[in-house]
């Protein structure tokens, strides 16, 4: 018997079939068949089918012509999907519906691994999963989603602004990268996970969808990638909205962009002040590693042209640090004239042209500098009088406090997270790197709450992501050829950090000893050069290092030449 839904259905196919088939109507529009769709609502049926189709291979397609069509077409085009090229993406839409265009695996016969991030722990996880061995019948398909075309070795940013790297050198691009590899690469960002077996109940709420082994990723260009195994690293990002003013006039130092733009803003204050007795001032909330490491740096790089402040509701800089690093740097901080002001926090930041506000500072004046400059309010940590409220000025601002975890949504209509979150955001993680729950998806890096042996939250670091990454290669391994999988198991090797172009800190993890200066410096760098991904971009880089080092140690030894044969 069929139902009155049945009816309607019908009616609609005998409708499009007599439309496809009739000479009266206006111009054909092609779509290729086989898709699948998620639906944003009813509308009208316009079919605008995205330019970017053209450019996709030919395939056997269906013509409709289509003339002021009713919504009844929409469910008959809801039964077509499209099908891709590898790579491909694409999204159809039809009035305020929307069709996902699925990602064309090369095969379906062998596992299908999707990582989405590539930081370290979602790149380095793809190189180990590449370099092991794997039977012609298991071997995987690894692809490979980020949202930029670059990976970034984070821990060398400080050196983009001190000039001693180049930005090829600490950001390859993928595609360099993966050159010699099985890993496929796509560059695009995610917009929703389902986990295998799940399906969202209209309260949010996880429901089964009766397959346990295959999930889906959304992704922002409109492409459905379906998974067997996932691995998720995409990572963390600054959080600026819980202090007024921070998002629009505090810069984060934590991508390649933003390395790039705090270089540019002091390049253009440099070019500015030059031949002026003027120092350029600039404030950076937070002394952890990064906001110390920053502070070491451009008070290196702007020597008497500049003015660096430090400001944490913390006691001392660098609380987590080993005592050996804390000091090394303070000594750093304190020859360079580095001002710290410790207890208190930030209450808001707003540019000084929309702020009565003056600095003392400046003796109750307002700045009368051509440049943008930013007012930053501070608060006394142990004081709730409003008397012990005070105001800095400064030409830039740099924020290195606060991150919140990276974890997608179950789908395009909610906030729900697609899977469990602790209160950091995090996904919550079993021994083995697994999210609970979910015994196909792995959870790495910053995206991941992981636990050391003795039960203590690991930090977020690429130390950790490092590590991580070997185990989550090698259980993907043995997950899919039925071995027994390695509970994760964390090394603490130390803790590094630069504090100029010839000073740093090292302090092992396995020997109370800390090295500091250009012995530290070099350590570090050798560290890092070994840490770099594949072989081939390390040696690259070796001789490029190599040779400015050459030509560094020349210019010396010409310049002190100079120096001794001048005449006294």
């Amino acid at each position: 018997m069929l139902t009155g839904e049945s009816v309607i259905i019908i009616a609609q196919l005998r409708m499009a079939a007599v439309l496809a088939s009739s000479p009266l109507l206006g111009t054909a529009a092609c779509f290729p068949v086989n898709s699948e769709r998620q639906s944003r609502g009813r509308g009208n049926a316009d079919l605008n089918i995205r330019r970017h189709f053209r450019s996709i291979p030919k395939l056997p397609s269906i013509k409709i012509r289509l003339s002021g069509i009713s919504t009844g077409i929409v469910s008959v085009v809801s039964a077509l999907s499209f099908d891709g090229q590898p790579g491909a993406a694409g999204e159809v839409t039809v009035g305020d519906e929307r069709y996902w265009k699925s990602y064309a695996w090369s095969q379906n016969k062998t596992p299908r691994i999707c990582i989405v991030g590539g930081g370290f722990g979602g790149l380095y996880t793809a190189l180990r999963l590449d370099s092991l061995f794997w039977e012609a019948d298991k071997r995987p398909q690894i692809l490979l989603i980020d949202q930029y075309d670059r990976f970034v070795f984070k821990p060398l940013l400080y050196e983009i602004l001190s000039k001693e790297v180049d930005q090829w050198e600490i950001a390859p691009t993928f595609t360099e990268l993966l050159a010699n590899t099985n890993v496929t690469f796509i560059k695009d960002s995610v917009k929703a996970v389902s986990a295998p077996g799940q399906s969202r109940r209209e309260n949010g709420s996880f429901a089964s969808s009766g397959d346990n082994t295959v999930g889906t990723v959304l992704l922002e260009s409109g492409t459905r990638v379906n998974y067997d195994w996932l691995v998720l690293a995409l990572g963390s990002e600054s959080k600026l909205d819980f202090v007024p003013g921070a998002a629009e006039n505090a810069l984060p130092f934590v991508t390649l962009e933003n390395a790039l733009e705090v270089d540019r803003r002091l390049t253009d204050l440099e070019s500015e002040r030059s031949g002026l007795d003027k120092p350029i001032e600039v404030m950076i909330v937070g002394s952890g590693y990064s906001g110390v490491e920053l502070a070491a740096t451009l008070s290196e790089r702007l020597g008497k042209k500049g003015k660096v402040r430090v400001v944490d509701a913390g006691s001392d800089i660098c609380s987590s640090a080993p005592a050996g690093n804390r000091e090394a740097a303070k000594k750093v901080l304190s020859s360079r004239n580095v001002d710290l002001v410790l207890g208190y926090y930030v209450t808001g930041i707003r540019s000084s042209e929309d702020s009565s506000t003056s600095s003392p500072e400046n003796n109750g004046s307002a700045s009368t500098s051509g440049s943008s400059r930013y007012s930053i309010s501070l608060k006394l940590v142990t004081s709730r009088k409003r008397s012990d409220d005070s105001h800095l000025e400064a030409d830039l601002v740099l924020w290195t406090v606060g991150t919140k975890a990276t974890v997608p949504s179950r789908d395009l209509d909610t906030d729900y997270p697609a899977f469990p979150v602790n209160g950091r955001g995090q996904a919550d993680t079993d021994e083995f790197l697994r999210v609970k729950g979910h015994p196909r998806i792995f959870a790495i890096g910053d995206s991941a709450s992981t636990k050391d042996s003795a039960g203590r939250s690991l930090p977020s670091t690429a130390q950790v992501a490092f590590q991580q990454a070997d185990y989550a290669g090698w259980n993907l391994w043995a997950a899919i050829n039925d071995r027994p999988l390695l509970p994760f198991r964390y090394q603490h090797l130390g803790e590094m950090m630069t504090l100029g172009r010839t000073d740093g800190a090292v302090t092992a993890g396995f020997v109370d000893l800390t090295l500091d200066g250009f012995v530290a410096h070099s350590a570090r760098k050798l560290a890092y050069l070994y840490r770099l991904p594949t072989d081939e971009h390390k040696t690259k880089v070796a001789l490029s290092w190599l040779a400015k080092s050459t030509m560094d140690t020349i210019a010396l030894v010409q310049n002190e030449v100079t120096k001794a044969l001048k005449p006294k």
